[in-house]
């Protein structure tokens, strides 16, 4: 939870200072009352700015960015879109409420989209490609973009926990013809809830844009009560909170993304050469945002073992093992038993290179504000129950 570990009187006196000029909440209209402070429309900039892209909207939350972000690529009902069995479940929503079709492929030793299956994926009905760069870790990007480009698809990148993150020198959510982020409160920057949808592509952006607001073209020739429209939409809007919140926890962003590496790294240096553990690839270690270090035991029961006896040494795991029923489409049930082709299967076979990751998979949270005392108890206890396993499993061979 980066951003949340260091909210403070920054976000306390955007807050404040936002009521002191009229107290506004709404993002649009009554320019007298709020002093002309527009605290969503800064946030935007600041945002687009910063990323290097020209379009960035702020919505209510992550899944609304990510439904927006597939409508205005085409996405409609009966279409198929490509996303990866390791996500969180709200990838899978997006796509359900558009009343388009998930087609889940597996993922590679990245714990992200595996190219060599999505090109098997990919069929006459595919309207769109996700990948989802889980806990701050790109995609084998060239791949996946040299696939998409070859069959003619738009990219959705889920970048909901990598905000910040870099491939090849190019922020995460850029890469594609539109990009989201969730600033939800376990994300890299946060504001309780909140979500962006950020691409190059105008028509892209007014067709999200619009929709998020009920159809309102946000004409400047008119009041609001008077707006033009030639769309149907909903209420995604952000408020002027979100805004002030998120202006604030973008300063903070470099910082966050600096202290986390350096934890993750100065951790992994401390337990690389434990034996058995394999470290997760990472196609682009430079731009890794660093909030969480995982590696694989060599087989699911020494995983599930590791995890229970660092636990009870007061270490919690991240998605891996723990929540991983949130995180992972072989435990859908109540999503891919309504398709005719998963009914009743086992999903975890259906996905069973898949599981052959996440299932070995430990994933340690990496904090910001994290003293050398905390780091070096975390190796200690990463090494220790090491040590615990593979006596106890050698042992029980015994």
């Amino acid at each position: 939870m980066p951003g949340f570990e260091l909210i403070g009187e920054e976000e306390k006196q955007a807050v404040a200072d936002l009521f002191d000029k009229g107290g506004v909440l709404y993002r649009y209209g009554l320019d007298a009352k709020r002093q002309n402070i527009f605290r969503v429309n800064d946030f935007e900039n600041a945002v687009a700015k910063k990323i290097g892209v020209k379009h960035v909207l702020c919505v209510c939350n992550g899944t609304a960015a990510l439904k927006l972000a597939l409508l205005a690529v085409g996405v409609k009902a009966g279409d198929e879109v490509i996303t990866q069995s390791f996500t969180f479940i709200a990838t899978i929503e997006a796509i359900l409420e558009l009343g388009a079709v998930p087609v889940v492929t597996e993922v590679d030793k990245s714990l992200n989209m595996d190219p060599k299956d999505l090109e098997k994926k990919i069929t006459k009905k595919t309207k769109a490609i996700v990948p989802v760069y889980m806990a701050g870790v790109a995609a084998k990007m060239e791949e996946i973009q040299a696939i998409a480009q070859k069959h003619g698809l738009p990219i959705v990148e889920d970048s909901a926990q990598a905000m910040g993150a870099t491939y090849k020198g190019k922020y995460l959510g850029t890469l594609g013809a539109v990009g989201i982020y969730s600033l939800d409160i376990g994300k890299i920057i946060t504001t309780g809830e909140g979500g962006l949808v950020v691409t190059n592509d105008e028509k892209i952006y007014l067709k999200a844009r619009e929709y998020s607001d009920h159809g309102h073209e946000q004409n400047p020739k008119v009041p609001r009560g008077e707006d033009t429209r030639t769309t149907w939409g909903f209420n995604y809007k952000a408020n002027e909170l979100h805004g002030a919140i998120g202006l604030a926890q973008l300063k903070k962003l470099d910082y966050i993304l600096q202290k986390q590496r350096d934890n993750k790294r100065k951790i992994k240096e401390g337990i690389k050469n434990i034996p058995g553990i394999e470290f997760r690839e990472i196609p682009n270690p430079e731009g890794d945002a660093g909030d969480t270090l995982i590696f694989f035991m060599p087989s699911r029961e020494k995983a599930s073992l590791f995890a229970k006896k660092l636990k009870d040494k007061g270490f919690g795991t991240k998605n891996l093992p723990d929540a991983i029923d949130w995180h992972f489409a072989g435990t859908w049930t109540q999503i891919f038993y309504n398709f005719s082709e998963f009914k009743g299967k086992d999903l975890e076979k259906v996905w069973s290179q898949s599981t052959g990751y996440l299932r070995r998979a430990i994933a340690l949270p990496i904090m910001v504000l994290m003293p050398e005392e905390r780091i070096n108890q975390v190796i200690a206890a990463v090494r220790d129950t090491a040590q615990e396993v593979e006596k106890e499993c050698l042992v029980s061979r015994t």
